[in-house]
């Protein structure tokens, strides 16, 4: 073996080992905020703790209204806080309906260390929590980017009314594949959030909302979804829509409301 293969390989290796073990880095980005952070916004909201584990708590926010005709239960993407993911609030709100973000493992105030089964644990308790106050024929899952994932998996465990799922992904290996397809995902990657897989077993009715023009998730992603079960999920295109600007197109506005008036 020449002395050029040899640093090839080795080359490959460690790359291969750098992102297994800083993958977290590269995935999520949280912003963290002290515990005694007060929130403050110009609508009815209180604060949420849910302690899921002895030391491990989920913060969240619950926008609420009077005589409310559901409950929007919202996963946020891979950045920031609950802090800056509240302004998507009004979005539901302005049409009657409940609204609770909540933070993953590591973001904002809540605490605990990640992966990816004792994320999607965090998400099902909060679910149950909900379940003490709205009954599941009024509850809504609505996941946005990374967030669809957590969406989809609660969706799939539970009787949602509906899930709504914001430019998701057919699966995280896919995007990540587009990055690095030189690499053996399966078996490096320790977030798969399998959207495809768990989607089947989705029995509520699905709207996708996705960007013509999303150069991060491709709209074929949500394209491939649809074709899981063209009867029970439907496909909006926001046509000229990227990634991160959805809600600056009127045309996702109008089917939020045409969905939650439905």
């Amino acid at each position: 073996m020449s002395t050029v293969l040899i640093y090839i390989i080795a080359g490959y290796l460690i790359i291969a080992l750098v992102v297994y073990f800083v993958q977290d880095r590269f995935i999520f980005k949280p912003e963290k905020l002290p515990q005694d952070f007060e929130y403050k916004y110009d609508v009815p909201f209180e604060e949420l703790f849910f302690n899921v584990a002895e030391g491990i708590r989920i913060n969240g926010l619950h926008f609420y209204c009077k005589e409310p005709l559901g409950l929007i239960l919202y996963f946020h993407g891979n950045s920031r806080s609950i802090k800056g993911w509240a302004k998507h609030a009004k979005d539901f709100y302005r049409y009657q309906y409940d609204v609770v973000l909540v933070d993953y493992r590591g973001f904002g105030k809540s605490t605990g260390k990640r992966s990816e089964k004792e994320m999607l644990k965090d998400m099902q308790f909060v679910y149950e929590t909900l379940l003490q106050k709205y009954a599941q024929q009024h509850i809504l899952v609505y996941g946005r980017s990374l967030g669809s994932g957590f969406a989809a998996k609660i969706a799939a465990d539970n009787t949602p009314r509906y899930l709504i799922l914001d430019a998701p992904y057919f699966s995280f290996i896919k995007v990540v594949e587009r990055f690095t397809p030189f690499l053996p995902h399966r078996w490096l990657l320790r977030y798969h959030l399998h959207t495809d897989q768990w989607i089947r077993r989705v029995t509520c009715h699905t709207y996708i909302l996705h960007g013509t023009k999303d150069r991060l998730i491709p709209i074929r992603h949500s394209e491939k979804l649809q074709q899981i079960n063209p009867d029970k999920i439907t496909l909006i295109r926001i046509q000229g829509g990227g990634h991160n600007n959805l809600p600056s197109f009127p045309e996702y506005h109008n089917f939020i409301r045409d969905i939650l008036k439905y």
